[in-house]
């Protein structure tokens, strides 16, 4: 797990679930992102720092970890290059039959509500959980299914490079023991900073809203 700690001034927005499986901590969040913020121009007009609508922050805040994979259709995709713009990174798996179909349908409802200028500013990545299952195929099919085709990276890899990346990022993913077609795994989104520091979090159940207004603050960091 990471060395990050959730902001304390924002447990209140949070209902978390740590577990520990193999040595590898999973991260889930529950409930909604409804952290209060003021809008952009309002804090601008008092002098302050705009606020983030995010379920938390993470401090210290630190640079994000590596994650170098190949996407779906076999290019490299490394999220270094992606400087300058806000990267949310998510960990899901397509045969998921609830939490992953809502982060990525909210996903494609927060690109919807941002201007074509605050879409150039934002960078989905999703790494694979299920090795196995998440297939050219399978992927293909969910994307086509949540109308994401080529609205978002989806990442993945052998069981061995998907592992060092979950490690890096302080999930993980266990078959689930009583229905082996499930994978437990974390549910959350991380905000990535544009000069690539690993920065708010939301919870799977997040506001497509929130995302929406956080980028820009995201990119510009």
């Amino acid at each position: 797990m990471s060395e990050q700690k959730i902001d304390p001034r924002l447990l209140l927005a949070l209902v978390a679930l740590v577990l520990v499986a193999g040595g590898v901590a999973l991260l889930t969040i529950g409930g909604s992102s409804n952290a209060t913020s003021k809008s952009t121009a309002s804090a601008s007009a008092k002098g302050k720092e705009p606020q983030f609508d995010a379920a938390g922050t993470l401090t210290p805040v630190r640079a994000a970890p590596p994650l170098a994979l190949r996407n779906y259709l076999g290019q490299p995709v490394n999220i270094a290059s992606y400087k300058g713009k806000a990267v949310l990174v998510t960990f899901i798996y397509t045969h998921c039959p609830d939490v992953c179909p809502l982060i990525t349908s909210n996903l494609r409802l927060a690109q919807n509500l941002m201007g074509a200028a605050t879409r150039a500013k934002a960078e989905i990545i999703a790494v694979s959980v299920d090795p196995r299952g998440d297939t050219k195929k399978a992927i293909s099919t969910f994307l086509s299914r949540h109308e994401m085709t080529g609205r978002m990276q989806y990442l993945v890899g052998s069981t061995h490079e998907l592992a060092a990346v979950w490690k890096a990022w302080g999930v993980g993913s266990e078959r689930d023991a009583k229905q082996p077609a499930f994978i437990n795994h974390s549910g959350l989104i991380y905000g990535i900073t544009g000069s690539g520091k690993r920065l708010t979090i939301y919870a799977s159940s997040f506001r497509p809203s929130d995302i929406a207004h956080d980028v820009p603050l995201l990119a510009a960091r």
